[in-house]
């Protein structure tokens, strides 16, 4: 397959090439071929299309989720976090079968598709389902099955962690990767980490871990191990191998340093950091230290919505009113957290996150000409403050078009509607 998309600006993202005003891309199969300024170059193309008031970009990285909890968008809010898992989370997730995971998923991608995420990276159960729905759909996603260490199926975590990955991992044209999940510091012993590290090595993965999200979970690893969280994963080993660390809100300098030295990517959520009153992460800081730090949404069960767009627009005005500077976190550098340094902090960054000859051909084209993103005077502010998920045009993954004219054209999403409906009505009446 043969593709030119022409007529567009570009915004590669990466560090070779500025933007483009007007030009063009061509890619071959799953690959990006050659982009640059100008007209198209000739010869014959299986597809062609007319990227007239748009801009090309690379697809959005969601680096944190928990897709299939689209099921329980709107079931338990405005409460905070701990009563919001005992009281309502927790038992409502208890009635999920492996059907629900699948639908709740397909819903999942299909509101990430129209917000212009190409991948995403979910730590959850049932996570065959997961990975189905993602080889269906043709979405990118770095997944892992929730790992509880003092929960009732803890010994299941490590064996079915192990069957995912044995089966899954580098599978669907290497679109599913798989890691190992342990939930986070407070629901894992040092003997369960440690096992948990002696299987990420034994299957070349790395981990996808909740890591100083809270002020409770600060004093609980304080209380019990006299250390921050960020330290009791260094001796327990954990930071020895590929680690994603979600949230992050709670780290100090000395932190930093050791997720920077132990090169450890990060998922910073702030929608729904906020929404939980969790508080504020040191971005700049991290940034700053040359952490790799890209944006998550989390579930929608915390957010409510896997809009990655959005999540640029509350991240950036978060810092500025955090840090009481509103030159912190500006537009461009939202935009590299949400595609190149997402991809980094995911082990990603050599297939996806920038547009240049040789990467994966994910990518999205972006509606210029709507009211709200007019006068164009800086794209990446337009891009970053201005942008709703509307104005996603066209998504292609792998150089595959999985959405054309706000259309997704790699699955029956009105089937999907119908069946989530199905789900949400059996789960509230049993």
């Amino acid at each position: 397959m043969k593709t030119l998309i022409k007529n567009c600006a570009i915004l590669p993202m990466n560090q070779e090439q500025q933007r483009i005003a007007n030009g063009y891309l061509v890619a071959e199969g799953k690959y990006i071929k050659e982009l640059g300024p100008g007209g198209a170059p000739g010869g014959d193309y299986d597809k062609v299309i007319d990227g007239t008031d748009q801009v090309l970009m690379p697809g959005l990285v969601n680096t944190h989720t928990h897709a299939a909890m689209t099921l329980l968008r709107g079931f338990a809010d405005d409460l905070p976090l701990m009563e919001w898992l005992e009281t309502k989370i927790w038992p409502m997730e208890a009635k999920l079968t492996g059907d629900d995971i699948y639908w709740g998923t397909m819903l999942a991608i299909a509101e990430m598709l129209r917000s212009g995420t190409t991948c995403f990276a979910d730590m959850y159960f049932h996570m065959d389902r997961v990975a189905r729905a993602v080889e269906e759909t043709g979405m990118r996603a770095s997944l892992c099955r929730g790992m509880i260490g003092v929960g009732p199926e803890n010994e299941i975590a490590i064996s079915n962690s192990r069957e995912l990955v044995e089966t899954w991992h580098r599978q669907a044209g290497e679109r599913v990767n798989f890691r190992l999940g342990p939930h986070a510091p407070y629901t894992c012993s040092p003997e369960y980490l440690k096992r948990v590290n002696q299987l990420a090595d034994d299957l070349g993965v790395g981990l996808h871990i909740h890591l100083a999200e809270t002020r409770d979970e600060v004093q609980t690893i304080e209380q019990m191990y006299g250390k921050t969280p960020t330290e009791y994963l260094l001796d327990c080993g954990v930071l020895e191998r590929e680690v994603l660390a979600a949230h992050c809100v709670y780290v100090n300098e000395q932190d930093i340093a050791t997720l920077l030295k132990h090169r450890v990517g990060v998922a910073h959520n702030p929608e729904s950091n906020m929404k939980l009153s969790s508080g504020v992460a040191p971005i700049p800081q991290m940034l700053e230290a040359g952490l790799a730090v890209g944006l998550g949404t989390d579930g929608a069960s915390s957010n409510n919505n896997l809009d990655l767009l959005q999540e640029m627009r509350s991240a950036s005005f978060l810092q500025k009113l955090h840090t009481m500077n509103p030159t912190f976190l500006p537009a461009y550098q939202a935009l590299e957290m949400a595609t190149a340094n997402g991809a980094r902090a995911l082990g990603l960054e050599q297939e996806v996150g920038c547009l240049k000859p040789g990467m994966k051909a994910d990518m999205i084209l972006i509606n210029l000409n709507a009211p709200h993103m007019l006068p164009l005077y800086d794209l990446p502010a337009n891009l970053v403050y201005a942008a709703q998920a509307s104005d996603v045009d066209t998504v292609l993954i792998d150089g595959r078009v999985v959405m054309e004219k706000h259309k997704i054209t790699s699955f029956d999403e009105e089937e999907v509607l119908r069946q989530v409906k199905a789900c949400a009505l059996r789960l509230v009446q049993g």
